[in-house]
């Protein structure tokens, strides 16, 4: 079966964050990279001060951007000029990420971020600290956390048609970081998008009441140390459906696939959807992984999943 699930075609997605992968120009010499309403800036900060307390968008030209930026008002979009080769490469704002985010809404289109550390070992792309975002066709690589949120119980985070690779760490005696974390954001969605070759922590990893986790690729062949492909610490309920799930041999817990619920029962998981996804593991490895590994207590809505052999499809575990 385990050879079956990999000679099935993979979700028509997979080919959508491949286009990022494209030869960038150098940045731009002359007028500044980012433009507002036609104006030109040269620094990202200025194009955001710029919009202030109003709505606009940022075009970002192609190139390598060693710069950052802080939003602390009105509703901006970021949009690459070109997507897949406005890259912003290894510069944090405040010890945080490239995008610090705490205005009235974003948008994210067509950006990369890469090459992002920072001393407490979350250097992120964004960081999320209120209100509503969307993140469309953009992508995450080489670097500690792709994005990290605080807590907004009225705003929702929605991902889509974006690649999420090489992030992730779980050393130096702090907190782990993971691809993308999310604090008790009120809804978080995130579709036809692809996680690949972690290098330490979870892949998606939210403590928000209410998921839509959907047609996205979990690729862990090529991880390093890594943990759970989905975990719901403190229990959601929503959907994870129609997605692709395949665990690699690197890991520092094989334990499960899916995690509801293994830190706390802080939100409800009764009725909680786990169905369609096509899951495999590694064979000969001599060790048990469960699918959906379950510390919520309630019940789940878990409903056909093809898995591969050596998944065990479902446990409940006591706190």
């Amino acid at each position: 079966m385990f050879k079956a699930i990999l000679r099935r075609p993979l979700l028509p997605l997979l080919a959508l964050p491949l286009l990022l992968v494209s030869v960038p120009l150098p940045a731009q010499t002359g007028a500044g990279p980012y433009s507002v309403d036609g104006r030109s800036f040269g620094r990202l900060q200025e194009a955001v001060d710029a919009i202030g307390d109003g709505e606009g968008t940022i075009t970002v030209s192609p190139g390598y951007h060693r710069d950052c930026a802080v939003q602390t008002a009105g509703r901006i979009a970021f949009v690459a000029a070109e997507p897949g080769r406005a890259i912003f490469d290894g510069v944090t704002c405040e010890g945080k990420a490239t995008l610090v985010l705490r205005g009235n809404g974003a948008r994210v289109d067509g950006i990369v971020f890469q090459n992002l550390r920072v001393p407490d070992g979350n250097g992120a792309g964004i960081r999320l600290e209120r209100s509503d975002l969307e993140i469309v066709n953009s992508m995450f690589r080489n670097s500690e956390e792709g994005i990290l949120t605080g807590d907004d119980a009225a705003a929702t985070l929605t991902i889509t048609r974006s690649t999420f690779s090489r992030l992730g760490r779980c050393d130096r005696g702090l907190s782990c970081a993971h691809s993308v974390y999310t604090g008790a954001y009120g809804r978080v969605i995130v579709t036809n998008t692809r996680f690949e070759k972690g290098s330490g922590g979870h892949y998606l990893k939210t403590r928000s009441p209410q998921v839509e986790i959907s047609n996205n690729s979990f690729d862990d062949t090529q991880g390093k140390t890594t943990n759970y492909l989905i975990d719901l610490p403190a229990g959601s309920v929503g959907r994870v459906t129609n997605n692709l799930m395949i665990q690699g041999r690197n890991k520092e817990n094989y334990g499960a696939l899916i995690a509801v619920a293994a830190e706390a029962r802080d939100n409800p998981s009764r009725g909680l959807v786990i169905t369609g996804n096509r899951a495999s593991v590694p064979q000969d490895m001599g060790r048990k992984t469960i699918f959906v590994a379950d510390w919520s207590g309630e019940p789940l809505a878990i409903g056909p999943n093809e898995l591969g052999p050596g998944l065990t499809r479902f446990e409940k575990i006591a706190n």
